[in-house]
């Protein structure tokens, strides 16, 4: 008995290990996206190559966190700063994929699971990690170009709202079996349609009484994507601490008396709200069903 546990336990952290340094590949792969999606250029051809000088990258300068480790973070070739956008979003796709995997792997290892609840439980993790990897995406995106495309928003709600309703369906037992199919599609929905309408709102108020855009039509979708993966509660919840979180960054970054004084900063012109309902979203997936249960509580519901 002993010894299945210290195998499962070795399953478990070889998987864990294994899940983050795929992160750590696919984190790669999608900084090439985020680096030539708003050029409109490629991400097959050409090969990575440094941004500044053209330099086309042998292998080992082209390892996942470690090669910018060990070049300092900047060109061999040139000397030019490649950015901490290159290791961070490594390191948050290498991170999130490792904990879906530690989480997971306990449910997938039991043997008393159903092959039913096998799939679905491969299913659901598999579904995490590409929700990572958008939010990710779209975060750095926002972040450096102000920019979420239609072509992650949009299917990427449209995944979410697929995978969310049959995860849904699979875990009601309602006897009543129209309403077992029905519930979660209209919970859904109407979830994706109120999460997208509170950005809507918030910019036609702030367009009444500043009579100019304040908010993005690409938030509202980002909303209606965290809805379909997370549900209205857990949507709501990334929606709160997104903005917490772009307040803290503005008070900061308006007690910087530098940021002051360039027209270009963040304090002077708007920020990337996408970035932060992203790192929301992240939270809310994460730790979200603890947070909401301790706020009730707090608040006496």
């Amino acid at each position: 008995m002993r010894s299945r546990i210290l195998n499962l336990g070795m399953i478990r952290i070889f998987g864990t290990v294994f899940a983050g340094l795929l992160g750590l590949a696919y984190g790669s792969f999608l900084n090439v996206c985020v680096s030539r999606w708003p050029q409109g250029e490629s991400i097959v051809r050409p090969r990575s190559h440094c941004r500044h000088c053209t330099h086309t990258l042998t292998w080992w300068e082209n390892v996942p966190l470690i090669s910018w480790l060990a070049l300092r973070g900047r060109c061999r070739n040139c000397r030019a700063w490649i950015g901490l956008r290159y290791p961070l979003v490594e390191l948050a796709i290498g991170l999130l994929w490792a904990v879906t995997a530690w989480r997971t792997l306990p449910l997938g290892l039991n043997p008393y699971l159903s092959a039913t609840d096998f799939y679905y439980a491969c299913a659901d993790a598999i579904g995490k990690m590409l929700f990572y990897w958008l939010l990710v995406a779209l975060a750095a995106l926002d972040a450096e170009n102000f920019w979420l495309p239609n072509l992650i928003t949009l299917p990427g709600t449209g995944v979410g709202l697929i995978l969310s309703y049959v995860l849904m369906v699979h875990h009601e037992h309602l006897a009543d079996i129209r309403v077992r199919y029905a519930y979660p599609a209209i919970y859904l929905v109407f979830g994706i349609l109120a999460a997208a309408a509170l950005i809507l709102l918030i910019r036609w108020l702030y367009k009444l009484l500043r009579r100019r855009e304040g908010i993005g039509l690409g938030d509202a979708k980002l909303m209606a994507l965290l809805a379909a993966w997370l549900g209205l509660p857990g949507a709501l919840l990334a929606f709160a601490l997104g903005v917490v979180l772009s307040a803290f960054a503005a008070l900061l970054l308006l007690a910087i008396p530098s940021a002051t004084t360039q027209s270009e900063s963040w304090a002077t012109t708007k920020l990337p709200l996408g970035t932060f309902l992203c790192i929301g979203g992240i939270v809310s997936s994460l730790w979200g069903q603890p947070i909401i249960a301790a706020y009730l509580h707090w608040s006496g519901f």
